[in-house]
This record gives structure tokens, sequence and C-alpha cells, in this order.
């Protein structure tokens, strides 16, 4: 096994952050050693087979990002982004593990969508990565081979209140998916939008002609949002089962889960950096049709009723428990352009998991966040919540050695021929300035990404067989 130090850094994790070198056998973190310490040896960086200084940098664990959808299949279209350019864009962005969606629709076997995702996944990922379930056809034999689905290391379900007709699930349905939840110990994810309602808005705006991708946020208002978050942590609360409301956007549906977790409740927010940027009026109101680039599902809120500013204070009192990024990224040409007539049908889903650390980062720069939340809300957190723990979100003995070398003194620049590495004909993050840079990947021992240069292959990454939430209450 090849021997790596990484030596002169400060290391940070979601409780502190110390002055200390990495020391890493073949694949495997083996030992945190005081600099000049010689316990285990008198010069471990003559003995080492590569040195990686870091000195005045952080060395963070490797991102978990537990919310993509690579080449997902939507309104018509697919998700621009395979599974190989969409992992090393990734990478490039300190992301060292995704956590992608396996998706079933009515009539299909769950056990036969999750082998298409393997398929599609396997040796063509340049990270490590696992599957969340959709559940699209809530019925006797889905329900039954959720048991099946956790065995095999899939132990998070996704159940839609949104998109009646496509992936949408009535109470009753909902109700019985949580109780096996609750039977399995499997975690229930949630889009918590009133799709209903959303539809006949969706309908009343089309007829009036308010077509613009504007009225896809205005439609889909935050008291929709907010109901329906309720009404998915009272269901969870009836059977017992654990929570996890996906791309939380609206202040007041992060108001319900911060309620029901001051009650005990395993109830979990996660949200993503657009909701923390960018906002309706800005992108989404965006002149002619360009607020199509923007288009995703919960939408972006508006600046003037406090959600952003909101959101982030949520992070900080640890009521949001993870920051992922709904990766699900659509080019303008014969993508976003299918709904350049009818809002409706533009494809919905923003571009970013390249820029999710360095987005946060920017978030301690400008004092909204603390470092030690940064590595806690991008990778440890996620981690755990999601049964990862302690080989995936943490810098210590015994984990996989997924490392971030990441300069504070670096900058970065986001756009189209700046930073970016997606399959995308434009940037959702055009001309953001970041006061930091990834300077260094490693992807279990292996350098993927060193000074913008991509050194991986798109058969580094594997399958990783998931263990129920280690973050519940």
């Amino acid at each position: 096994m090849s021997i790596t130090l990484i030596r002169g850094g400060t290391v940070v994790s979601s409780t502190g952050r110390q002055l200390i070198d990495v020391l890493i056998d073949g694949e495997t973190i083996v030992a945190l050693v005081e600099p000049g310490a010689t316990a285990l040896g008198a010069d471990l960086s003559a003995t080492a087979d590569t040195v990686i200084d870091a000195t005045g940098k952080y060395v963070i664990p490797g991102g978990v990002d537990a919310h993509t959808h690579m080449q997902m299949p939507f309104g018509g279209t697919t998700a621009s982004d395979t599974f190989e350019t969409g992992t090393r864009a990734a990478a490039f962005g300190g992301t060292t593990t995704i956590v992608d969606f396996a998706i079933q629709t009515p009539g299909e076997r769950l056990q036969d969508t999750l082998g298409a995702w393997h398929d599609k996944a396997a040796g063509n990922c340049a990270i490590d990565y696992g599957f969340h379930q959709i559940i699209g056809d809530v019925n006797d034999e889905s329900l039954s081979a959720m048991s099946e689905l956790v065995a095999e290391g899939v132990t998070s379900f996704k159940l839609f209140m949104a998109y009646p007709g496509v992936y949408y699930s009535d109470d009753g349905q909902i109700l019985r998916a949580m109780q096996k939840s609750a039977d399995t110990g499997a975690l229930m994810m949630m889009h918590a939008e009133n799709g209903i309602a959303i539809d006949e808005l969706v309908a009343q705006h089309l007829k009036r002609g308010e077509t613009s991708p504007y009225f896809h946020g205005v439609s889909r208002p935050w008291q929709l949002e907010e109901e329906a978050t309720h009404r998915a942590i009272m269901l969870a609360d009836v059977t017992g089962a654990p929570l996890y409301v996906v791309h939380v956007s609206a202040r007041q549906a992060l108001e319900q889960i911060a309620t029901a977790r001051g009650k005990g409740a395993n109830v979990f927010a996660e949200t993503c950096p657009q909701y923390l940027y960018l906002s309706l009026e800005e992108q989404l109101g965006a002149a002619g049709f360009e607020g199509a680039k923007w288009v995703c599902s919960t939408p972006l809120r508006s600046r003037a009723e406090g959600h952003q500013d909101e959101l982030w204070k949520f992070i900080r009192t640890g009521d949001v428990s993870g920051v992922a990024t709904d990766h699900c990224p659509f080019c303008m040409v014969d993508q976003k352009e299918l709904g350049i007539s009818d809002f409706s049908k533009i494809p919905n889903g923003i571009g970013g998991v390249e820029h999710r650390l360095d987005l946060m980062y920017q978030g301690v720069v400008d004092g909204r966040i603390s470092l030690e939340r940064w590595v806690e809300v991008c990778a440890t957190t996620p981690a755990r919540m999601f049964g990862m723990y302690p080989r995936k979100g943490v810098i210590s003995p015994g984990a996989d050695a997924d490392v971030v070398i990441y300069d504070p003194a670096g900058h970065t620049s986001i756009g189209l021929g700046k930073t970016h590495h997606m399959n995308m004909d434009y940037s959702a993050w055009e001309g953001f300035e970041i006061d930091g840079a990834v300077q260094t990947v490693l992807s279990r021992g292996k350098v993927i990404v060193d000074g913008g240069s991509y050194l991986g292959a798109s058969s580094d990454g594997r399958f990783v067989r998931r263990e129920l939430s280690q973050n519940l209450l």
C-alpha cells in the first residue's frame, strides 16, 4: 500500500480545528500525528511515498452531497450531466461522495428501478456514490420491497407531495410508506409542496397568459410549502417514522421543522445553496426567458420576504441538518427552452454539484456560519444522516481517505470559461466570486484533483452500501 502524509495543515472537524498531520495508508486514514511527533518514526516525511504540503490550508473531510439527480428523466428530457460528467464536476468542487436517486414510476418494481440506476452508475463515477429510492407507486409490492432494499444498503426512501400524475403520493399512501419506514428503521425523505393546489394555480396563471419563468415561483407560494411540511410532520408523528424534508426553501416551512425538533421529533431539514443566495425577484424575474435558468422546485423565494437570511439562521441553530445541491442540470438550448411559451414545461432543476463547498465557505468568510459548521453541514452530518459515518464525513483513523485541502487565501471565480465542469451551456452561478479555493482532493487516498487539474478516472468511484441513519434522536 502507498503511504501518504498530509502535513502542515489545520484539520477542521464539526467540533473544532487543530494543527495536525494526516497519515494515510492506501485508501484509509490511519493516524493523526502531532507535527514533529516521533512515535510512528523519526521522520514520517522521509518514509512516506507521497508528502502533501498543506501549510496555511484547511484539511477537511471530502464533501458528501446527499441529493443529486444524474441522468434523471424529467419533463420530456434528461438531466444533462451523466454520472461520469457530474461526478467529475463534483470532484473539482471537493465533493467525494454523492447519494443519487433511483426513480420508480407507476407499474415498475422498486428492485428493477434500483438495478437500472446501478447500471447507469457502475464504472462511470469519479467518486463514491450511493442511492436513495424514490417510491412513485406506493402499493403492497413496493412496500414489501423496501425491506429488501434496506438489506442492500439503500436505507432511505423519498416520496412526493407534488407532481400529481408523475411522482405524487396521497396522504394515505404516505401514511402506509411511513409505517413501513418506521418498521424497518429507514429514513423517509419528503418533497413537501401541496401539488394539487399548485397545479390549480399553474392552470390559472396560464389561462391569464402569465407564461414567463417568474410565474413558476409565484404559482408555488411559500404557504403551500409550509402546509405540506406541517402535514408531513404530522403524518410522521402518527407513524413514528423519521422524516427528512428535502430542499426546504421557505422560512415558514423551516419554522414548522424547528418547532417539531423542539418537541424532540426525528424531523430534519435540508436546504440548498440556491435558496441561500438566489431569489424570485433577481433570478426568476430576470428579463425575457432568462429566468428559466433558475427554475427549480421548491422555487427560489422572495428576498423581500426574508427567506434567505432566515435560512442561514436556521443553519446556525442546527435546525437545518445538511446542505445538499439537488443537482439536476438542464441546458438552455433544447431543454429549458421546452417551456419558452409555458413555464410549466420548463424542466425543473439547477446545476450546482461543483460549487457547494465554495458557496458555503463564502458563508464562513461573510460571518454567517463557523468553519466547523461548514464541515458539519457539507460532510459530517450528511454522512451520519445517511448511514455512512465514520467511513465518510470525518478525518479520523479508520475513515476512508476522502480529504480536501482547502486554501483560504485562494480565490474561485465561477462561470463559463472560469470554474465550470458540469455538462451545461450556462452557469446558474455565473459571476460569483469566492474568497477561497479547493486545492487538492483525495478520494480513498488517491489524488483526483490537484491545482485545478483532474487526475482521476471515471472508474474510481464505488457504490457505498449504507447503514441505517446514525443521526436520529
